[in-house]
């Protein structure tokens, strides 16, 4: 299951996707997050998904990655819908109706189209990670954040804050694997009893991996210190952000599909 978390990991490549500079993705993908949920019909849905197969075809990233993306937020998916489809009622008849417990076309239709908005969500997101290294992503932040400037926000900081967390998360998902196998082999029962068991046996994991945690964010901060990293101040780049005509080009491209996508609420009625 662990392995299954692909959050945070980087897939190198040269396609138009990984290209695309850094600072344009992320606009891209809040554009993306906009767009899903500015949607309220199911062919601005499907375009929307059919969108992001084409980019995940070009970029490269096999679509089993999908998958992988989506398994670890199934949880979350499930609870949505359970949350949705039995609080939310309708002025018809409901579809089932068993005692206290009433379901209505209305709760069905809603939680199908947040169910892919959770979906292409994920999935749209994961791909600005899968194509952008943490210092390309990095570096766009800090970039995009610049004019917070003048209001003396920590622009650099928290640029490498979100990108170190970020990038520390397939360590983490790593090194609990290797505790979990470890803990295995002495015998303790991670994946069988009763809830409260696995709770319990949950305290050799969690102990061992925040002082794993600990020790990489010292080793970090001491090797930043060797380096004599002081913050964002008079520091250089080895790779400067340029924004190409390409970059361009591809951006407007991806913003008319975004645009015809929204244009489908005129022409086709709202489910939600």
């Amino acid at each position: 299951m662990l392995k299954d978390i692909t959050i945070g990991q980087h897939f190198p490549g040269t396609s138009p996707v990984h290209n695309l500079d850094s600072r344009l993705k992320i606009v891209l993908t809040v554009l993306f997050v906009v767009v899903l949920f500015m949607s309220t019909n199911f062919v601005s849905l499907g375009l929307a998904a059919a969108l992001t197969l084409l980019l995940y075809k070009i970029s490269g990233i096999p679509l089993k990655m999908l998958q992988k993306s989506i398994k670890p937020m199934l949880p979350l998916i499930f609870f949505t819908v359970a949350l949705n489809l039995f609080f939310i009622t309708g002025p018809g008849k409901p579809l089932i109706s068993l005692g206290f417990i009433r379901i209505y076309k209305e709760a069905v239709l809603f939680c199908i189209v947040m169910v892919c908005r959770i979906v292409f969500l994920i999935c749209g997101t994961s791909l600005l990670t899968y194509t952008t290294s943490p210092i390309m992503l990095t570096d766009g932040l800090e970039s995009l954040m610049k004019p917070l400037n003048k209001l003396h926000f920590p622009v650099h900081e928290m640029a490498m804050m979100m990108t170190i967390a970020l990038r520390f998360i397939p360590t983490l998902i790593e090194e609990t694997d290797k505790i979990m196998n470890a803990q295995k082999s002495r015998g303790a029962m991670l994946d069988s009893g009763s809830f409260g068991e696995k709770i319990k046996a949950l305290i050799p994991i969690l102990i061992p991996l925040f002082i794993s945690a600990l020790r990489r964010a010292e080793e970090l901060a001491t090797a930043m210190e060797c380096r004599c990293y002081h913050g964002g101040e008079g520091r250089t780049r080895l790779k400067q952000l340029k924004m190409t005509g390409t970059d361009i080009t591809h951006t407007l491209v991806v913003v008319a599909a975004f645009a015809v996508i929204l244009a489908m609420k005129m022409f086709f009625p709202r489910v939600i």
